[in-house]
């Protein structure tokens, strides 16, 4: 078990709360701002930056290694385990793995961006190079492989647009907390 209130990370915000059986494998690569939850069982290999009032639930494998990148912005979230692969092997090309010389492999690493109030549904999968809109939402066990649009719920694998969010709700609790919108 690792106590993280001991770990140094790139940057650390105000409240906290990692859980001590989450394995964050390159902390100096993490970006952690305020209000922030990662659940046990969580995974992250990759160079993150994870902002304001985030919550990455348990069991979420967020995977691709140093090289590759996640970015959460504001109130955006993970739910339950879900995976987000930020750099995977070609496999239509190449030889596979991450011991194999990268000279006979064909990798795609593309950074993940989820932004502000966007939210991966339980046991989704999200490949890499996606952005998810502004508050765009992705339903549970769903496989996103193309950005989403702003406000907008996603569902299915390939995830496809069922329905439209209304912001309203959303920023005027943000509004409230003291967050410009």
């Amino acid at each position: 078990m690792v106590d993280y209130s001991k770990i140094i990370f790139k940057k650390r915000g105000a409240d906290v709360r990692i859980n001590e059986l989450a394995v964050i494998s390159r902390p100096e690569l993490v970006e952690i701002g305020n209000h922030v939850a990662i659940d046990m069982g969580v995974y992250i290999s990759v160079n993150a930056k994870i902002g304001d009032y985030i919550h990455i639930a348990p069991h979420v494998c967020i995977i691709g290694g140093a090289d590759a990148v996640i970015i959460m912005e504001d109130f955006s979230g993970i739910s339950a385990g879900s995976v987000l692969v930020c750099a995977s092997d070609d496999f239509r090309m190449g030889l596979l793995g991450p011991f194999t010389p990268i000279e006979f492999r064909h990798v795609i690493n593309k950074p993940i961006i989820l932004k502000k109030y966007s939210c991966v549904g339980v046991n989704s999968v999200v490949m890499p190079g996606v952005t998810l809109g502004e508050g765009s939402v992705i339903g549970a066990g769903s496989v996103v492989t193309k950005n989403t649009e702003p406000w907008t719920v996603y569902i299915g694998s390939p995830a496809k647009a069922v329905s439209v969010r209304d912001a309203k709700l959303v920023l005027e609790g943000v509004k409230s907390l003291g967050y410009e919108i």
